[in-house]
């Protein structure tokens, strides 16, 4: 995949996220004012992390799909997973926010009024982040990209969190009020859970993580397909953004020529290039 094709399905994403999330927060802030739920409030609040975390997004990626220049060399990959670390550091401290809202609700329940409301904008809540997370899920299956799959965990949680607040609206016209509290609760504490999943997505790409053991196997394989090469070692790789870095030491005969040894490691790199074209590849060679 070319950097300008990455570029094109990352936006998709980012945009599709944004206006499903200011979508998502008019129909679910009306709700509340109608119902008065608290668990309206909630999954209302979650759009509204969805609607941050999606802004983030796209202000980031503006950085981190930029060409490489003089001060960047090695390109603005990493700025998707610092939009990683602020997404998650806002998360965490909203959930905190609905857990003590939630508490307060249990103590002082009250009850819902015309939850057939909360219901028809519940359902079509589920049906734009159905519609949302199948967009997400596509550009992440062919670009990888943390900010991208950052930004998935929140609408994929969308759907848990409506399908229970679905449940929360019913238990509490025909169970008990204090279960919409109880449900605020349950959905602070599965968005901390979820913020520190998106600390630890956003870590490892700034730590420099090796890429999956899949990629990795498919790189050996295609080194050990050229008959003039006689091993390899020292394979170390990364991914920023885009890009995929990959450096290893190539063996070739000691007796072959600079100039065609030269030759077999641009063969090996155009060989890696089919399967990783957005890979900065630098092998070295050694003689054998």
């Amino acid at each position: 995949m070319t950097h300008a094709q990455y570029a094109k399905l990352v936006r998709l994403a980012a945009f599709s996220a944004f206006f499903g999330a200011i979508l998502m927060i008019a129909i679910k802030l009306f709700a509340w004012f109608v119902t008065d739920a608290s668990a309206m409030l909630a999954s209302a609040s979650d759009s509204i992390l969805d609607l941050f975390a999606s802004s983030i997004n796209l202000v980031i990626l503006r950085f981190a799909l930029a060409p490489p220049d003089e001060e960047h060399k090695f390109g603005h990959g990493k700025a998707e997973s610092l939009a990683g670390l602020l997404q998650s550091a806002f998360v965490m401290g909203s959930a905190g926010i609905l857990m003590l809202a939630g508490i307060e609700r249990v103590l002082s329940p009250v009850v819902i009024s015309q939850v057939s409301v909360g219901v028809w904008v519940t359902i079509a809540s589920l049906a734009i982040t159905f519609v949302v997370v199948a967009i997400q899920s596509m550009v992440i299956k062919k670009t990888k990209s943390v900010a991208i799959s950052a930004d998935a965990l929140h609408y994929k949680s969308d759907v848990i969190l409506n399908l229970g607040v679905l449940l929360s609206l019913g238990l509490t016209q025909y169970l008990a009020p204090e279960v919409d509290g109880i449900f605020t609760c349950l959905v602070g504490i599965y968005l901390f859970w979820g913020g520190f999943k998106i600390v630890s997505t956003s870590v490892k790409g700034l730590m420099d993580e090796e890429i999956s053991p899949e990629d990795k196997d498919k790189i050996v394989g295609i080194i050990k397909s050229h008959p003039k090469v006689y091993g390899f070692h020292d394979l170390r790789t990364r991914t920023s953004g885009p890009v995929s870095f990959i450096q290893f030491h190539l063996e070739v005969s000691g007796d072959l020529p600079l100039k065609v040894a030269h030759g077999i490691g641009d063969e090996v790199e155009a060989l890696l290039k089919v399967q990783f074209p957005n890979a900065d590849v630098i092998i070295h060679l050694d003689p054998n």
